[in-house]
């Protein structure tokens, strides 16, 4: 019998992904919208930019008090997030 060289379309979307560079692209706006879902309009509104690199999260926020009061559950958030999305995206979480 004959193997089969077949994929998934999945399976070469990812690929296609990770070859051209756009895997850490499409998580970042996977990302934000989780964001939007797992922290509410509330803290969305004051949510400037989110953006990803090598694992790192960035997420710009328009209030110091607010970045002062998240910094305390990071590392919840970041569970949060990877638990959504269905993988370990994030490592690390910085509040500016």
């Amino acid at each position: 019998m004959r193997r089969s060289n077949q994929q998934t379309l999945g399976e070469v979307i990812k690929e296609f992904l990770k070859n051209f560079g756009l895997e850490e692209k499409v998580n970042e706006m996977q990302i934000a919208e989780t964001w939007a879902k797992i922290m509410g309009p509330g803290i969305v509104r004051y949510t400037q930019r989110i953006s990803l690199k090598n694992k790192i999260l960035t997420v710009q926020l328009s209030s110091p008090a607010l970045r002062q009061e998240l910094s305390y559950g990071k590392t919840k958030i970041i569970k949060l997030i990877n638990e959504a999305i269905g993988k370990d995206v994030v490592q690390d979480l910085i509040l500016r």
